[in-house]
């Protein structure tokens, strides 16, 4: 998905040429084309995340739409602060791209898991996440933000995910996308995802306890969009949340405090990553499958 974002860059920088990049010393492989084509939208501001958090405030408050692109910790827990008072109580156009969501960074250790990060972000007001779990919604998502013009928190995977799905073009905020549906017609049950496990939710979708669910996505969400939810979450009997983040704070929390202060009967079950990973390390999958994650 790395990949992805950088073709936009590049797409995109022509007609809107105050966008600017900044690295805090990562990304090799992947953003050179950028670096490049345009020097002088970009900057490497080493190995320092609080000062590229501000100096990206300081940027954007210049006019310039500006993206903190790291490894997923690294640009958000280390600068939280800078994040907090700098960016997003000045409501600045930065966009923190975060690379490796979940446990894409998983044989690196618990420093490198990115599991607490929707709980962190979304509790900033004016910050939106967009946590695409396709190739299709990176670019859908990349469109929404250079329209935004507000803080936000790009939240992608680290490998590319190329598979098609129903409605998989519409990516609206704060508005479910429908992903598969299920083998029962005007099904009342439906797993919710955000960010990169579509495919866990197919798997879970393929698997004879769950073939009566439909599987739709949420990948623009925040506090902004908490009054779109309620409408949404009305039209099921069951909802599973799934997501690859911890459950305190994460999207279930999300999703049950959206329904909270309403008279909905929805039963909603929270699926999320068992706090044991805090203390693993391994391949994505592999720490998946030692905790069971999908089943």
């Amino acid at each position: 998905m790395r990949d992805i974002f950088i073709n936009c860059l590049n797409k995109n920088i022509e007609s809107h040429k105050n966008l600017i990049l900044m690295v805090g010393d990562l990304g090799y492989s992947v953003i050179e084309s950028f670096q490049k084509n345009y020097p002088s939208n970009f900057f490497n501001a080493g190995v320092a995340e609080q000062n590229m958090t501000g100096m990206a405030a300081g940027i954007a408050s210049e006019g310039f739409h500006v993206f903190t692109y790291s490894i997923g910790n690294f640009n958000t827990f280390r600068c939280a602060e800078q994040i907090r008072n700098d960016i997003d109580y000045h409501n600045l156009n930065v966009t923190i791209v975060s690379v490796g969501g979940g446990l894409g960074y998983g044989a690196l250790g618990y420093s490198h898991h990115a599991i607490q990060d929707y709980a962190l972000l979304r509790s900033f007001p004016n910050m939106t996440i967009y946590s695409p779990g396709t190739n299709q919604q990176v670019q859908n998502c990349f469109e929404k933000i250079l329209k935004n013009k507000s803080p936000a928190y790009f939240r992608l995977g680290k490998v590319n995910n190329n598979l098609k799905f129903v409605e998989d073009k519409k990516t609206n905020e704060g508005h479910w996308v429908k992903i598969s549906k299920s083998e029962i017609n005007d099904s009342k049950k439906c797993i919710l995802t955000t960010g990169g496990v579509i495919e866990d939710a197919i798997k879970m979708q393929n698997s004879k306890k769950y073939f009566d669910y439909d599987v739709y996505s949420l990948p623009i969400w925040g506090m902004k969009y908490k009054s779109l939810q309620p409408n949404q979450i009305s039209k099921w009997n069951e909802i599973i949340t799934l997501e690859d983040h911890i459950e305190d704070g994460g999207f279930g929390s999300y999703i049950l405090e959206c329904n909270a202060l309403t008279e909905n009967k929805t039963k909603i079950k929270v699926k999320a990553l068992n706090q044991k990973v805090c203390g693993m390390v391994g391949s994505q999958n592999e720490i998946k499958k030692a905790i069971k994650f999908i089943n």
